[in-house]
Parts: structure tokens; C-alpha cells; sequence
């Protein structure tokens, strides 16, 4: 049952404020509709991440008429971001609202995201090896490379580059470019698949400067430096061509 009555409302999709701002802890909204079968309200503007390339969404809190509801799960649904809430309290009316984020568990996956993209450009650049996936929890996570060999001393090299790029303090910069555009950047796509679809007509960059530049939608620090030390923990054939990297940031 979705209820859509705010005065004046003309549909149209919900605007990411993490896009341009990976840092904006805390926001004003106004919810634009409500599921009460689902407990889900859709913002006309969010801070939330919704989850996609392996990064988890966000987690935190949306206040509603002086009531503090959970927002245990966020996800995209086309051009609205649905906000999933705990909580027992009666569902709220559409209307003004403030989100606030789990600041420290984004951060960390912030952090998490960066080095895996560190890892990624540094592997690209040394040995020319695309990803082939990834995943990540907070302070975790994994690649997917295409290797046909690995062992121990390759390994212990990996890292011991990606915690000089660590050290170097490269700038990292955030762009929404033109779909044309964007593709005229050499190497842009470093999955093996392309995974954007043909209807994307912008397409949001993230550059580590001097190291990595690709198409990526999620949150990142603004500075290699703030990730802090990149530890492999493990790694795994998965496949003739396919090694899997498992790092900790720490």
C-alpha cells in the first residue's frame, strides 16, 4: 500500500547527496511517499548510499515529527531510493524529515572502498590484471583478479605497493561526467564486464590522482592517506584466470 499525498509533490527521482558529498553526515529531507506494508518511505533527497559494486548500503536514523525511526535497510528501486525503518512506532506521513547516518560504520567502509580501489589501480598498473569482483563489509574486503598464477612473494609485493600508495597521500576526486564523455577515458572500466547499463547518461568518476581512474558509484575519503594501513589477509585460486585477494584495513 503506497501512499503518495505531499501538496504540491511533482514526481521525480530521489537526489543523492552522497554523489557530490561522501562526508554530509546528517540532512534535511522531505519524505514524498510511504509503504506501510513495508515500512518504507521514499526521500525526495538522500545521504544514504543504497547499496551496489559491492559496497553495502547505509544504516542509521530518519526523525519524523520528534519520532526517531531506525532506517535498518536502504535500497534502489528505479529512480527512488527506498528507506527501510524499524522500530514499533506507527508509520510516518509524508512531510519534513532529518536522516542521520552510522557515521563510524560509513567511514569505515569509506575507507574500505578507497583501498580496494588503491589495490585495484595498483594491480592494473603493475601487472595489467582486470577485476573480475568484489565485495566488502566495513574494514574487509575482497578482488577478484585476472591472474592466471599467484603465490606468496607476488602477494607480499601487492602490498607492499598499495601501502606506499597509501603513504603517498594521493588526492582522490569525484566526477558526473557526460556518458560520452566518460568514455573517452582510456581504461575506465576495470571490471571484466562492463556493468553499466546503456541507459546511464551520466557517469560519476572517481579518480585516485596519479594512480586509478574509473567508473564508480559509491562513497570514498578524499585522501589516500585517511585509509590507513592495507593488510592481505589471504588469497585463493577461484579459477583458472581468476585469483582472489582478501585485504584489512587497519
Amino acid at each position: 500500500m503506497l501512499i503518495c499525498n505531499v501538496p504540491g509533490y511533482n514526481r521525480r527521482m530521489t537526489s543523492l547527496l552522497y554523489q557530490t558529498d561522501s562526508y554530509l553526515k546528517e540532512f534535511s529531507a522531505t519524505i514524498t511517499s510511504v509503504d506501510v506494508d513495508t515500512r518504507a518511505v521514499v526521500l525526495d533527497q538522500s545521504a544514504f548510499y543504497p547499496g551496489g559494486g559491492g559496497q553495502p548500503c547505509d544504516v542509521g536514523s530518519l526523525i519524523v515529527a520528534g519520532v526517531t525511526f531506525p532506517v535498518e535497510k536502504v535500497k534502489k528501486q528505479g529512480d527512488d531510493v527506498l528507506h527501510f525503518l524499524g522500530g514499533t512506532s506507527p508509520m510516518p506521513a509524508p512531510g519534513a524529515a532529518t536522516g542521520t547516518l552510522d557515521w563510524v560504520r560509513r567511514h569505515q567502509l569509506m575507507r574500505t572502498h578507497t583501498a580496494l580501489h588503491i589495490l585495484c589501480g595498483t594491480v592494473f598498473r603493475d601487472y595489467g590484471a582486470k577485476v573480475t569482483g568484489g565485495d566488502m563489509d566495513p574494514l574487509k574486503g575482497r578482488m577478484d583478479f585476472e591472474f592466471e598464477t599467484m603465490r606468496g612473494e607476488l602477494v607480499r609485493d601487492i602490498e607492499t605497493a598499495v601501502n606506499t600508495e597509501v603513504q603517498k597521500g594521493r588526492e582522490i576526486r569525484v566526477k558526473i561526467l557526460p556518458r560520452e564523455e566518460a568514455f573517452q577515458i582510456p581504461d575506465l572500466i576495470r571490471t571484466k564486464i562492463n556493468l553499466l547499463p546503456e541507459g546511464i547518461l551520466q557517469v560519476r568518476t572517481v579518480e585516485i590522482v596519479g594512480l586509478d581512474l574509473q567508473a564508480d558509484g559509491g562513497t570514498h575519503v578524499m585522501n589516500t592517506s585517511e585509509v590507513g594501513k592495507i593488510k592481505v589477509t589471504d588469497y585463493k585460486s577461484k579459477g583458472a584466470i581468476n585469483k582472489r585477494i582478501y585485504i584489512e584495513v587497519e
